[in-house]
């Protein structure tokens, strides 16, 4: 990700050049009487320190949000030629903020008031909109912004309004090279959520995922949290599977089958790939399956899985700076122990066993004492995935004919289902790979329900659900980075 520069704006005040603004300043707030005996600001100052929506309640009421075209603000004869940057723009804020589920973006045709009205309001611009026209069809909060291009850097000037309180929220710009368009929407929609909530915003987060890339072959790629600007990790010609995470998002574990000239055959290695310096490195080779690498949170240790090819499967764990391994499981009774995820704080292991006679949840201390059954829903459960506060786990389980994604608490109480869609022909579609987000808000996971395995994210009770991918391409074990600011 480009580096984006990011200059608060002297908003407000009687500038015709404000879209060029470099300066950080800031204006002595003011208020200017209207018609309606009301005021409406006429300063720069956000309102700051004060949150406008209360994450718990949000889950209940979205918040109606009105978003304006963007405004072209550079010379009118150019603006064709910039068109298409203000089109994905508008796409990424109208996406990113509609899927956060804070808002219910507002369709254009309710607007009454013309969208040839300013970013500011009136009086403080000549042409500036009027709150009361926004107030009138329910928008509670208004997001008004400008682009400009020089050369082949693009500048983006947003200004965010509480209707009902009549006063700036957030008034911001942004500046990238035309390259990374999609990095400035992300990040204004990071600002806007974090400002409104005090909470994160994930836009900025990437996606490490198994697509299928060719016959018989599955490779690595990274991409934006909502599915675009893919690019390929691995480049191995042959089946690259189950990436993972370290903590602080620099690395990915990934496994690959991997030819050895001196054993005449291939082993299913563990690689671990550096985000900065691109830089793949080889963690493990020992023969069978080596894969499904867990994080501690200090990014010193992992878990790993080791199957050898007497047909056993278990979890060690491993030092990354000599590669030592230390044993964390043993069966019992030749028991496949699979998929681990390490806890956020790294005091317990999640993972999959078939040691009761049938595939379920686990939880065990970090050093592998005390493992206990945390999963009896439907037949089969696999992939455990940590919440962020490290409170909740979800998983797929095999139910009625099909998989769904369910989260429980960590104990296993409260299991709830969040997801129960239909393929076209009204069979179950399965539903499998959780993986939480940065906020622990929402769960992202494949499924077939359209035919090939494409990304689904959906919101922790399962009330909102949205496809991220739309290809051919078959998806396994999206995992969601933490959080990138």
């Amino acid at each position: 990700m480009k580096t984006l520069k990011i200059i608060f704006l002297s908003l407000f005040i009687f500038s015709a050049a404000h879209a060029q603004t470099t300066a950080q300043q800031e204006a002595p707030a003011s208020a200017t009487p209207t018609s309606d005996g009301t005021t409406a600001p006429s300063a720069t100052t956000e309102n700051s320190g004060k949150l406008y929506i209360n994450v718990g309640q949000a889950n209940v009421k979205k918040s109606q949000l009105a978003i304006t075209p963007l405004k072209y603000m550079g010379t009118a004869a150019l603006a064709k030629m910039h068109l298409k940057y203000e089109k994905e723009l508008q796409s990424v804020i109208e996406k990113d903020l509609t899927i956060s589920s804070y808002f219910s973006v507002m369709s254009p045709s309710a607007f009454v008031e013309s969208m040839d009205k300013g970013l500011r309001p009136a009086p403080v611009d000549m042409n500036g909109f009027d709150f009361s026209s926004w107030k009138e069809i329910g928008a509670e909060f208004l997001i008004k912004a400008g682009y400009t291009v020089v050369k082949d850097r693009l500048t983006l000037d947003v200004y965010v309004y509480h209707v009902t309180q009549r006063e700036l929220v957030l008034g911001r710009s942004y500046s990238a090279g035309l390259g990374d368009v999609r990095g400035i929407a992300h990040k204004f929609c990071n600002d806007l959520v974090e400002k409104l909530t005090g909470q994160k915003g994930f836009f900025l987060t990437k996606v490490a995922v198994t697509r299928s890339s060719g016959k018989n072959e599955k490779e690595i790629y990274m991409m934006d949290w909502d599915g675009e600007n893919v690019r390929a990790v691995t480049h191995s010609r042959t089946i690259t599977q189950s990436p993972s995470w370290s903590t602080d998002g620099r690395y990915i574990a990934y496994t690959i089958f991997n030819y050895h000239i001196k054993r005449r055959s291939r082993n299913a290695d563990l690689f671990m790939y550096d985000t900065q310096t691109t830089r793949h490195t080889l963690l493990s080779t020992a023969r069978g399956i080596n894969s499904s690498a867990s994080f501690y949170p200090d990014n010193t240790h992992a878990v790993i899985r080791i199957s050898p090819n007497n047909g056993t499967s278990d979890l060690y764990k491993m030092d990354l700076s000599d590669r030592t391994l230390s044993p964390l499981t043993s069966g019992p009774r030749g028991a496949m122990n699979v998929e681990p995820a390490v806890s956020p704080d790294g005091t317990k292991i999640a993972f999959s066993s078939d040691r009761s006679g049938r595939p379920m949840i686990y939880v065990m201390d970090a050093n592998g004492a005390n493992a206990r059954r945390v999963s009896f829903a439907g037949y089969y459960n696999a992939s455990p995935a940590w919440s962020p506060d490290g409170k909740k786990i979800a998983f797929a389980s095999y139910v009625d004919g099909h998989f769904d994604i369910f989260v429980m608490d960590e104990n296993g109480r409260n299991l709830q289902r969040i997801t129960s869609a239909r393929k076209v022909n009204g069979k179950g579609s399965n539903n499998e790979d959780p993986t939480f987000s940065p906020d622990g808000r929402f769960v992202m996971f494949r499924s077939d329900r359209s035919g090939t395995y494409q990304l689904f994210v959906a919101s922790i009770d399962g009330k909102n659900e949205y496809r991220l991918t739309f290809d051919n391409h078959t998806y396994t074990r999206p995992q969601w980075s933490p959080l990138i600011r």
